[in-house]
């Protein structure tokens, strides 16, 4: 059996009318609407905006005259009003059901079809032929209500959906538009859609790269956060590759087009994340699961009630009609309608209060199944800037005065690395000054010259001066073990000291952890940076499964293993680099702090940048979704209850007359009801974290 991917109802392939090939494979719908949805979503949105509109314009009023504003032919103007909805708004359910008989299933909009059309025909018949009814009641805003109620519910379906679309767009527009091609001794600016495959173009500082390609000329560091949410540039030289999308930070280089177009690795995450997103089954809802069942047996108990009093209860046919009729009022679903909203409504204040955004109530019911939880570590589990951590003396020299040279040293520098030495520098109000002469040497260091030569470097910087390192091996050794970037300082060819920087922890990292572990989560880091760094940070936060050093698509491909092994998985992440996965995952949590994409592609976003907001996301769905149980379980057994008294279960003892006060009594029933659903859902705001 296939699902719709719209509202997640199952459905037959091989007798599914309905269907749409796209994304290369086939998916199968349960109505037109879904269809709809998934192939123009644009267009069904304004067009749901319009009917959502007007449902709620004439809904307002036909509550009004029936409870406090009474007038000349006021029931006429209900009648009126009451079928602009039932048959404008309203017929997109009656198209759902159609759809469903044809698909052989039931589903909500067969039950709202029918209870709405019960609802209204009998009122429309009170009104119209009042003498032929015993009872004077009309339930008009019973009809209208659950039409609007259902509608606002799909709208908030549609906008969230709406988002991913959006993302895509976002993504595709980080290429360059233009590229500087060299032919024939010259500059030409084309197209980037003009490149070809073996092109030679030049990228300037600050550049973006416009395609994949192979450095062929000169070297020097790439912006890759975006591939790989690494904080730090990285060296490139002559025969290294480059992707496109990335930004060139320093030096002109000349590269070689190796892919174009669909082929390309961002082309490639953009799939990825179309795919993952249409290929993620929506969570099945429990009113539709029901519904399967309910549906078919209201309409049997409807219609047995009806020949039973007839034929054999000899009540006449009016009385008999109307036990057919309170049946189908009855099990129309109005403590249904608000069961999940009301929890989901307040459920989101509380996450908002919270500083968490959630974009749509499936996610909260994914959060509740949630038992692995991945992180990406820069920028998620570390906050994704450099900051010296470590200044240390290897000589008289004291550290105050290591940090200053190296600050000279770094005045002009761009690079990250240098722009977190400037800051440690100003932070312990150092007067930084310009050097007289500067050189910057690709993935090596700075030398310079002030009052005294100055080396800031790796060890290959030393070696390209004449400095031996041996001395001192052990103490970069056991910084770089801790995931430290460790750069030696040396003054007039002799090394003085030494500084360490690493992307330091979140103040709630290790705290948010924990908390998750308590709840009995198992946690993932799957980072892009290196191994011994990311153990490091794993290390520090007690996350024991760390994979590292991999790629978008490694990652997503992570993320389906754990899948597969059952699990439901949430993805943590602020890049770009982390899109295909958070679309993957069950749940993609994204941070605030973190890239447009992230946010968008993300079922929530922690907008206060709180990596414990995380375990207060999933202890909130885990209550939300208790709430909408019990709602849900309230407003079927209020159904299931009141059935058989609607059916005639209080003739023999008052007779056939009990339908001249039922009416009334019903409409108590169903308030009482909705007051309760309500009354629960409100519950969820003494939830504290």
């Amino acid at each position: 059996m296939a699902r719709d991917p719209i509202c997640g109802m199952y459905v037959d392939e091989t007798t599914a009318t309905i269907k749409s090939f796209k994304y290369g494979k086939n998916y199968y719908f349960c109505s037109e609407n879904c269809k709809d949805q998934f192939e123009e979503p644009e267009k069904e949105l304004k067009r749901l905006k319009v009917l959502l509109t007007l449902s709620w314009a004439f809904t307002i009023p036909v509550i009004l005259f029936t409870y406090l504003i009474h007038f000349e032919y006021w029931a006429y103007v209900t009648l009126i009003m009451a079928s602009v909805v039932q048959f404008y708004p309203g017929l997109r359910f009656y198209k759902g059901t159609i759809d469903a008989f044809k698909n052989r299933a039931g589903n909500m909009d067969t039950l709202i079809a029918i209870g709405t059309t019960a609802a209204w025909g009998y009122s429309a018949g009170v009104v119209i032929f009042p003498s032929f009814f015993p009872s004077t009641g009309i339930y008009f805003d019973t009809s209208t209500a659950i039409v609007s109620l259902i509608l606002t519910g799909t709208l908030m379906e549609h906008l969230t959906k709406s988002r991913a679309s959006e993302a895509l767009s976002k993504l595709v527009s980080l290429l360059p538009k233009t590229a500087n091609l060299v032919k024939d001794g010259q500059i030409l600016e084309i197209k980037a859609e003009e490149i070809k495959v073996g092109d030679i173009l030049l990228v300037k500082p600050g550049d973006g790269i416009p395609t994949d390609s192979v450095i062929i000329d000169g070297n020097t560091s790439i912006d890759e956060s975006m591939i790989t949410g690494e904080s730090v540039p990285v060296d490139k030289n002559v025969g290294d590759r480059v992707v496109g999308g990335t930004v060139n930070s320093f030096g002109a280089i000349k590269i070689k087009a190796e892919k174009i177009g669909s082929d390309t690795t961002l082309s490639e995450i953009v799939e990825t994340i179309r795919n993952a997103n249409s290929a993620k089954v929506p969570i099945q809802r429990l009113a539709d699961k029901v519904s399967s069942y309910f549906v078919p047996a209201v309409v049997s108990i409807g219609i047995l009630s009806f020949l039973y009093w007839y034929y054999i209860g000899h009540i006449g046919l009016t009385f008999s009609l109307l036990v057919f009729v309170s049946v189908l009022i009855i099990a129309c679903p109005c403590a249904l309608g608000i069961a999940t909203p009301a929890a989901l409504m307040v459920s989101s204040g509380k996450a908002s209060e919270n500083g968490i955004l959630v974009k749509g109530g499936e996610y909260l019911e994914i959060a509740n199944k949630v038992n692995v939880v991945a992180f990406d570590k820069t920028g998620t589990i570390t906050k994704g800037e450099m900051e010296v951590t470590d200044v240390i003396s290897l000589s008289s020299i004291g550290v105050h005065e290591i940090l200053k040279y190296a600050s000279t040293a770094e005045a002009n520098s761009e690079h990250p690395v240098g722009k977190s030495i400037l800051r440690r520098a100003k932070s312990e109000n150092i007067d930084v000054k310009f050097p007289d002469k500067f050189n910057y040497i690709p993935g090596k260091g700075v030398s310079c010259k002030s009052d005294r030569e100055i080396l800031v470097g790796n060890r290959d910087l030393m070696t390209e001066f004449g400095i031996k390192t041996e001395p001192f091996e052990s103490k970069i050794k056991q910084l770089e073990t801790d995931g430290k970037t460790v750069l030696i300082i040396a003054l007039d060819s002799e090394i003085v000291g030494l500084i360490a920087l690493a992307d330091t922890l979140k103040d709630d990292s290790i705290k948010a952890i924990a908390a998750l572990k308590s709840l009995g989560i198992e946690t993932w880091m799957i980072s892009g940076d290196n191994e011994v760094t990311a153990r490091a940070i794993a290390k520090k936060v007690n996350i024991e499964n760390v994979l590292a050093s991999v790629k978008p698509n490694q990652k997503l491909e992570k993320i389906e293993e754990l899948q597969k092994g059952g699990n439901v998985v949430a993805m943590v992440g602020d890049g770009i680099n982390d899109s295909p996965s958070l679309a993957k995952a069950d749940l993609g949590i994204a941070i605030g702090s973190g890239t447009d994409i992230a946010k968008e592609t993300g079922g929530m976003v922690l907008m206060k940048n709180k990596l414990y907001d995380v375990y207060i996301s999933l202890k909130l769905g885990r209550k939300t979704i208790r709430k909408i149980k019990q709602n849900l379980t309230w407003a079927f057994a209020y159904n299931a209850a009141l059935i058989p008294i609607a059916a005639g279960a209080l003739i023999p003892f008052f007779g056939a007359g009990i339908y001249n006060t039922l009416p009334f009594l019903a409409a108590f029933a169903m308030a009482f009801s909705s007051t309760t659903v309500v009354s629960n859902s409100l519950l969820l705001k003494r939830f504290k974290p």
